[in-house]
This record gives structure tokens, C-alpha cells and sequence, in this order.
């Protein structure tokens, strides 16, 4: 039956042709194999380019087959990492690129058919007139105090600050307003609104590498830095009291006597909040460095126990010549004068960058007085110093 019912249909095939005493070519052996198409490679950096942003991401792709190799090498035949993706159509380089640089790129692919494509190219780099490095305090993996702002130091003058400022991202846990204030060409800083939370960790990314700068200057490099915040600790002076409150939160944990700076012109103690920024258990207070001089009133002395409060010369520090002042009078050249014992405590229990809030005189803190000044400013003053506004 099956060998019949294939006759017929056989025959019924053949009555259904134009005429035709030919047979009908096998449909196998009529159908000729189309090759395939060429594998194409093209790179995200054009042949012949010059002056190229090296931050500027540097892929090779192949279409229509895959990647064999890809070996990019600079103008000292160094080739530089790169990582090929599972499909292996596209290489994308694993490290930056360098200003100033040549490269030459060179790839292979394969299509289906296992044809060969061979491709190269060839770029050159940006040269910056300067390269701009950013310093960062605190320091990395400190802990620090609630008063203690960002500070970003630019070893060259950065133009075009928004660019600049746009690159640069602080970011706290738990989150905190904040924003960057410039303070010049060369630093700017970020504080929150209000003092640090305790507790808070605190990362930095300055991600400046390859952003320009202006009059042809690019960033150096990208750092990044942490840090924790430590306990909520505020010490609060009114120079007209002669006291000197140290409080942990809102729990007041010591007071003591003190002097401060005798009230006439260049000796008041500075009114505003200070930050705490460096500690020496013995230090020599050296009066021209700040431009009084030993023939005019001026003093090189030897003292224990000095706490930095600000650059521009004022220390909490032990002074046991004027222990009858304090508590009653101010007589100091403009520092916290207190009596070895207060001066050693309260070292040992402040933190850098914890702040000292400074009330009764008539002379502000001021931007003259040292870098840390942020907390002088208003929110708005503050805000005002961004660029990226």
C-alpha cells in the first residue's frame, strides 16, 4: 500500500509541471550556501584622533563574528589590560589611559566561516598644561568630631569650579544636607547644615580624573577617602565669664577656669566657632609667626598641653603664670589659658575636629584667621560658595 501510494503521488507531481520532460532538481542541490558576512571591527576611539580625553571609556567591537585578540599598546610598545566579555565581541580596556600618550590598536576577528578580519588604529592623548592633584582631610580611616568639615586642597587653580565640583560627591550614612562652599581657586570644602550626627561614616569620591579644568588644566586622578564621626562633644567658652563648659551631648562633663585674650587691639580671643585641629603635648608658642614681635610685646615660650583651635594661633593650653587671672580676668595674647591640670584633661578627652563655641568678644573668626572657619558662615553664606548652582 505505502509503495503504491507513493506512485500516485509521484505521478500527480508530474502532471501538475509546465510540460517539461525534464525532472525536478533536487530543492538540496539547487539552493547554493551563502557566505557569510565579513566580522567588522570598530573602536570607540576614531582612527587618527588626537587629543583624547583618557577617561574617555576605550571598547573594541566586532560585529558579524567574534574577537580572536585585541592588543592595545602605548607609545612604548607597553600593552595595556583589557577584558574580552563571554560573547567575545566586545574588549573593553581595565585600566585608564594616560595623558599625553600614543596608542595603537590592533584586533582580529573571525566570522562564522572562520574568515579573518585584521583591524588597527591609532590615537593620541590629551597633554594638559597642568595636572591637578586634590589633597583630602580628614585622613583616610579617622575618627573625628561633629564640627570637622571636608577639605579639598588643588595643588593648581581650577577655572571652571563647577566642572570641578560636579565630579566631587560626599556621602554620609545616615544621610546629612550638605553642600561645597569654594574658597578659593585652589580649596573648597563640604560641611553639612548642622553639625555631624554621631556615629556617622562618612565617604569622599573625587573623581576628577580626566575632568578639564580650565585654560587647558585636567584633573590628576581620582581619590577617595572614609571616615567616622565620633561622640558628640561641644566645649563653650564666654570669654566674659572666665569659664570653660565641656559637654558630651547635652550632658555637661567638666568646667574650669580660664584667661583669655586681654581685651585691646590684637589680643582679643576670636568670637565664633572654632574647630579643634591639632594636639601637642609640649609645643613652643613662637609669637612672629603671626607677626608680633619679641620688641613688640611679643613672646617665645615653652608650653604644655596645647590644643589648636584654629591657624591663626590660638591653643587651649596649660599656663601656670596666670592661674590668679583665671577665672577672674582675660591676659593672654588670645589663646584659652587654663591650669596644667585643665589643660592636660581636657586634651585628653577632646577630638579633632571636635568644635569650640566662642562667645563675648568683638572680633569674629574669620577666613584671615586660618582654613577651618567654616562654621562663621550662615547656611545661606555657605551655599553661596557653590558653583553648582
Amino acid at each position: 500500500m505505502l509503495g503504491g501510494l507513493g506512485a500516485g503521488s509521484l505521478v500527480a507531481l508530474s502532471a501538475c509541471t509546465t510540460g517539461s520532460s525534464k525532472p525536478a532538481p533536487d530543492e538540496a542541490a539547487s539552493s547554493s550556501k551563502k557566505a557569510a558576512p565579513e566580522a567588522t571591527v570598530t573602536s570607540s576611539v576614531a582612527d587618527g584622533a588626537a587629543e583624547v580625553n583618557p577617561a574617555q571609556p576605550l571598547t573594541v567591537t566586532a560585529s558579524d563574528g567574534t574577537l580572536e585578540s585585541v592588543t592595545v599598546t602605548d607609545s612604548a610598545g607597553t600593552p595595556i589590560d583589557g577584558v574580552l566579555d563571554e560573547a567575545k565581541t566586545t574588549w573593553t580596556a581595565g585600566v585608564p589611559l594616560a595623558y599625553a600618550s600614543a596608542y595603537t590598536v590592533a584586533a582580529v576577528a573571525n566570522n562564522t566561516d572562520g574568515k579573518t578580519t585584521n583591524y588597527q588604529s591609532a590615537f593620541t592623548t590629551v597633554t594638559p598644561t597642568a595636572q591637578i592633584f586634590p589633597g583630602i582631610g580628614p585622613l583616610d580611616g579617622t575618627t573625628v568630631g561633629i564640627a570637622m568639615p571636608v577639605r579639598v586642597y588643588l595643588d593648581s587653580a581650577v577655572a571652571d569650579r563647577k566642572a570641578f565640583e560636579q565630579a566631587m560627591t560626599v556621602t554620609s550614612t545616615p544621610a546629612q544636607t550638605g553642600a561645597w562652599s569654594w574658597f578659593s581657586d585652589t580649596e573648597v570644602h563640604w560641611r553639612p547644615q548642622t553639625y555631624w550626627q554621631a556615629g556617622t561614616t562618612v565617604k569622599v569620591d573625587i573623581n576628577i580624573f580626566g575632568v578639564a579644568a580650565g585654560n587647558g588644566a585636567y584633573g590628576k586622578e581620582n581619590r577617595s577617602i572614609s571616615f567616622t564621626v565620633g561622640k558628640a562633644q561641644v566645649s563653650k567658652c564666654n570669654t566674659n565669664e572666665h569659664y570653660y563648659y565641656c559637654y558630651e551631648g547635652d550632658q555637661q562633663v567638666n568646667s574650669f577656669p580660664i584667661s583669655a585674650g586681654l581685651e585691646e587691639e590684637g589680643r582679643y580671643t576670636k568670637s565664633g566657632i572654632h574647630v579643634v585641629i591639632d594636639k601637642k603635648e609640649k609645643m613652643t608658642m613662637d609669637s612672629t609667626t603671626y607677626g608680633l614681635a619679641l620688641d613688640a610685646g611679643g613672646y617665645q615660650t615653652e608650653v604644655e598641653w596645647a590644643t589648636r583651635i584654629s591657624n591663626n594661633g590660638e591653643f587651649v593650653h596649660a599656663a601656670p603664670w596666670s592661674l590668679a587671672d583665671q577665672g577672674v580676668r582675660n591676659v593672654s595674647h588670645g589663646c584659652i589659658n587654663a591650669s596644667p591640670e585643665n589643660a592636660k584633661w581636657f586634651q585628653q578627652w577632646a577630638q579633632i575636629g571636635d568644635p569650640v563655641e566662642i562667645t563675648g568678644t568683638p572680633v569674629p573668626l574669620t577666613a584671615a584667621d586660618g582654613d577651618i572657619f567654616d562654621w562663621t558662615l550662615s547656611w545661606d553664606e555657605w551655599v553661596a560658595g557653590s558653583a553648582n548652582k
